[in-house]
C-alpha cells in the first residue's frame, strides 16, 4: 500500500516513516511538512494511506480532510487527544494514533485499514464505523478512555450529552445518540427508543413495553418494538 506522511515536525515524520518500514506492505513514497503541498501531490498521484498530523501552521490537518473529495484512508498521528470524538465524523479517517506511537498500536491500525471499506464508499454499521474494531474511545475531561463494546449495557440520550452505562460505571459524553449509533456494531446494539440504545446481549427480561438490562428498566417505543421482536430467538 502506497502512503504519504504529513507532519510539520521532521522528527515526527521520521518516527512514522520508521514504523512504516517495519510493515512490508507499506511503501512511503513521499513526506510533506505542510498540507498544501500534499494536496497538490494527491491531485497527481494515487495513494492508499495518509498519515496526517492535525495541528500544522497555516493549513491544518482538519482543513486537509475537509478539502479532499475522494480521500485515501487517513490515519491521524497527533499528541492532541481532544479531537478524537470529532474525528469519528469523517468517513475517511480510519484511525487515531496518539503520540508517542508504539509498534503494537501501529500494527493494529494497519490491520484495521486492511479490513476497512474504501474511504469513498459509506461503511455500514455492521462493518464498524469506529476507531477500533472491538473498542470505542470516549473523551472524558481531555482523557481518552477505551470501552469494549461488550462492556456497554445501555446508552441514554441526555440533551447534548449521552450516558454510556457499563456494569461498573456511567460515562457522561458530549455527543449525540445519532452519532454514537453510527459507531456501534449493528449485531450487538439496537435502538429501542428515541432516547435509548441497548446492548442486545445484555437483555435479562422483556415485559410489556420495557426491557430489563442489569438494574435498568428501558422503555420500548412502538416504532422500535417490531425490530426488537424480529431479533429475538423466540420459541
Amino acid at each position: 500500500m502506497n502512503c504519504i506522511i504529513i507532519d510539520d515536525e521532521l522528527t515526527a515524520r521520521a518516527i512514522v516513516s520508521q514504523l512504516c518500514s517495519k510493515i512490508p506492505e507499506l511503501d512511503v513514497i513521499a513526506e510533506f511538512d505542510n498540507a498544501i503541498d500534499a494536496i497538490k501531490f494527491l491531485n497527481q498521484e494515487s495513494i492508499d494511506i495518509v498519515f496526517l498530523d492535525i495541528h500544522m501552521p497555516g493549513f491544518s490537518g482538519v482543513d486537509f480532510v475537509q478539502t479532499l473529495k475522494n480521500s485515501p484512508k487517513i490515519v491521524l498521528t497527533t499528541s492532541d487527544t481532544d479531537f478524537a470524538i470529532e474525528a469519528y465524523e469523517y468517513e475517511s479517517i480510519v484511525d487515531y494514533l496518539v503520540k508517542p506511537i508504539t509498534m503494537e498500536r501501529f500494527e493494529k491500525s494497519i490491520r484495521k485499514i486492511k479490513n476497512s471499506t474504501p474511504s469513498n464508499s459509506r461503511p455500514t454499521q455492521e462493518e464498524g464505523n469506529t476507531i477500533d474494531g472491538e473498542d470505542l474511545y470516549i473523551n472524558i475531561d481531555r482523557r481518552l478512555i477505551k470501552l469494549k463494546f461488550n462492556e456497554i449495557m445501555v446508552i441514554e440520550a441526555k440533551g447534548d450529552y449521552i450516558d454510556i452505562k457499563t456494569e461498573k460505571e456511567t460515562y457522561h459524553v458530549h455527543t449525540t445518540l445519532k452519532k454514537i449509533k453510527e459507531k456501534l456494531p449493528e449485531k450487538i446494539f439496537l435502538q429501542i427508543h428515541r432516547s435509548y440504545i441497548i446492548n442486545f446481549n445484555k437483555i435479562i427480561d422483556i415485559e410489556d413495553n420495557s426491557v430489563l438490562i442489569g438494574k435498568n428498566v428501558i422503555p420500548i417505543s412502538r416504532s422500535n418494538r417490531p425490530e426488537l421482536m424480529r431479533r429475538l430467538n423466540l420459541l
